[in-house]
């Protein structure tokens, strides 16, 4: 019997399908335009193509995972639910409030973020909890109850209750939730207590309020995909990816879709974890440019950075993430003319539909495809293996229209300063990721992926002094990839706010059984029998008086007299790296303890990618006329990936083509058909220019 396993990550632009039969170790891809209006149908549909295309059966099904960024992209566009909040008297604006931070100093007319909750939908109750836990006030529930009648008259979704100190206490919110429950049994409800169990208010409510404007519209797409993935006759329970980087049922994922923040994404990154430690890179820079945006990530020793903090739209929203850092550079990224004159490409995206000009669908802005194909570093005939007619002419008239006049220059011009533009955008969230954080990525190696990934890749790593690029076998679906590779991941963290004493132990060991017992409750839901199960403890830490915490992990989830002298230590020493400082006679205290629970998952088998046997003068496919900055237009011999014979050498300038994506290899870097199918371009860095 087959034993086949499905990865789908859905974006913006594309939906992209990898099928893996672990029997035979065959992959099969799949790449199809996303359905903006309705998501679940790109899914469901390339579902049934790509295993019409591998020919096997739904019965063959052993594990099929989403990645999606449906919640990423519901919150920044505002078409989140209608959502109220049940409070504490006098907190109902803690996240208006905010932490009175300033954005941008010298801008007096920063919009303030849209909330999930309007004001108006923030209701207040008697209750109040004490930070030691202590009732001081009882709940009074003829308050919930008119706070329930309040929410009915707004027509709210769902609705988030959110109660001072619930982190040390959550008797208050269980109540109210219950009785919410009662009066109102279809609304959506969450409390910060189940979401986000830590001290700090403002990022508790405003991270919980997030959560509860979610869970109808993620739930409804759940439901769809879901149920259609039962009708196609898929008999195993689909996973959906989150950003930790685990994967885990849609039960899971409907309570606390916070966590989906990233999803696709993660997926990428986890997949070139898995190559690096196929190909023994330990130090890696993701670089994934999909048709909206670009995300990239640093692996340090097959790590991904992680983080507990973002921004969304504007609003903090703290749950365990791989840290990867967005930008709105894509493909489909519009080129315009500011008031000032000035070129500028996105965040806009033309998205699938209508898309680029060059695709034809209505297009009528002009984007960094269409940049690309007038330059002649994309195909002017044809994409997706001659599946998608490109529409050079439309490209260039665009381009024409728009830019030409507002800039007073010719239209090769224009286009190359789009290219120029949106590579500088990459090449800062690149530094962002490394420079800002005190890594030189110049040791590192670049792994490009992602449709538009490979065409920019070599540009931003010249200008930024990395010397090595990577490109996978299949770049285009590198996600989608790595969704096959995740393990099922938990994350759960609780406030235990003391200095480290003896006197304390009896405190944060309780705190560590509680997370016990939400850990083992959880894998209830999510493991097998007889799974191989890991758990990691952590603490975050910090010297009495400060505000911000660093994390230092723990064999188990228990503390003695004996362990603290130890750990403190390893908190000093930790502190002088990060900070270049300690301070050996200052009081240490616990803020957070953590839990990651994860199930381990064999790995896929690495794909049997058959080399070509010809020459390299055999891989040509044609030569084009290509723009690069050295040069203006050359004739530049253009390569069929699938044709490159093993361990050949190609000087640039050069482009390598192939079903999901295009590679640009630029004069002045060479590039190598490598084991496994992995391209790697030796770049040569710009002159007198570093990282800074």
């Amino acid at each position: 019997m087959k034993n086949i396993w499905i990865g789908i990550d859905t974006g913006g632009t594309f939906t992209d399908v990898v099928l893996c039969d672990l029997s035979t170790g065959l992959y099969t891809y799949h790449k199809l335009p996303t359905a903006t209006g309705e998501p679940a149908k790109a899914v469901l549909d390339g579902i049934t193509e790509i295993l019409e295309l591998a020919t096997v059966s739904t019965d063959d099904v052993r594990f099929l995972v989403l990645g999606t960024t449906l919640a990423t992209n519901a919150v920044l566009e505002g078409k989140t639910a209608r959502t109220g909040m049940i409070t504490t008297a006098g907190f109902r604006d803690v996240i208006e409030l905010a932490r009175q931070r300033r954005p941008h100093y010298f801008n007096l007319d920063v919009a303030k973020p849209r909330l999930p909750a309007s004001r108006d939908c923030r209701i207040e109750v008697v209750e109040r909890i004490a930070a030691d836990g202590l009732e001081v006030d009882p709940i009074v529930d003829q308050e919930v109850e008119n706070a329930v009648r309040v929410l009915k008259g707004k027509s709210v979704q769902a609705i988030a209750i959110c109660m001072l100190h619930s982190y040390v206490n959550p008797v208050h919110e269980q109540h109210a939730r219950n009785l919410v429950k009662k009066l109102w049994p279809e609304v959506y409800l969450c409390t910060s207590s189940e979401v986000l169990p830590e001290f700090r208010e403002y990022e508790r409510f405003a991270t919980t309020t997030v959560n509860a404007s979610l869970m109808p519209i993620v739930d409804k797409f759940l439901e769809r995909f879901e149920y259609g993935v039962a009708d196609l006759g898929v008999k195993v329970m689909p996973r959906v990816m989150q950003s930790n980087g685990g994967a885990v049922t849609p039960g899971a994922v409907r309570r606390i879709p916070v966590n989906t923040f990233f999803s696709g994404p993660a997926g990428g990154v986890v997949g070139c974890v898995g190559l690096g430690a196929e190909l023994g890179l330990k130090d890696l820079i993701t670089f994934d440019m999909g048709g909206t945006s670009t995300d990239v990530c640093l692996v340090q020793d097959y790590e991904a950075a992680r983080k507990d903090l973002r921004e969304m739209a504007g609003i903090p929203v703290r749950t365990r993430t791989i840290d990867i850092h967005t930008i709105g550079a894509g493909g489909g990224s519009i080129a315009w003319v500011d008031a000032g004159g000035l070129l500028k490409v996105g965040p806009q995206s033309a998205g699938a539909h209508p898309g680029p000009a060059a695709y034809g669908r209505g297009g009528t802005k002009p984007t960094v495809t269409d940049a690309n194909v007038l330059l002649g570093r994309l195909n002017p005939k044809s994409l997706l293996g001659g599946r998608m007619a490109i529409l050079a002419d439309r490209a260039s008239q665009v381009i024409k229209q728009d830019l030409v006049p507002k800039l007073n220059i010719d239209v090769v011009r224009a286009a190359a300063g789009i290219i120029e533009i949106i590579n500088v955008n990459m090449m800062g969230a690149v530094r962002v990721i490394s420079v800002e954080r005190g890594t030189d990525p110049r040791d590192f190696t670049l792994v490009a992926f992602g449709g538009a990934g490979p065409l920019h890749a070599a540009d931003v790593a010249r200008a930024m002094g990395i010397r090595k690029v990577l490109v996978p076998p299949r770049p285009g679906l590198l996600s989608a990839l790595g969704l096959l590779h995740a393990d099922v991941r938990g994350d759960f963290s609780i406030t235990r706010l003391v200095t480290f004493s003896p006197k304390t132990l009896k405190w944060i060991n309780s705190g560590f059984d509680e997370l016990r017992r939400r850990g083992d409750d959880w894998l209830k839901g999510e493991a097998k029998r007889n799974a191989r199960t890991q758990r990691s403890w952590m603490l975050d830490m910090r010297y009495l008086g400060q505000s911000y915490e660093l994390t230092l992990e723990i064999k188990n989830g228990r503390l003695d007299q004996k362990s603290l002298p130890a750990l403190v230590s390893r908190y000093h020493k930790r502190h002088l790296d990060f900070y270049g400082y300690d301070m050996p006679d200052q009081l240490v205290e616990v803020v957070n303890l953590r839990l990651a629970v994860t199930i381990r998952r064999d790995a896929p088998p690495p794909e049997k990618r058959k080399v070509a046997g010809g020459t390299t003068r055999e891989a040509v496919t044609e030569r084009r006329k290509v723009w690069f900055p050295e040069t203006g237009f050359v004739t530049t011999p253009v390569y069929d990936r699938d044709r490159l014979p093993a361990n050949c050498r190609i000087v640039g300038p050069a482009i390598i083509e192939q079903m999901d994506t295009t590679t640009v290899v630029p004069p002045r870097a060479t590039l190598s058909n490598m084991k496994f199918g992995y391209l790697h371009i030796e770049v040569e860095p710009l002159p007198a220019k570093g990282i800074a």
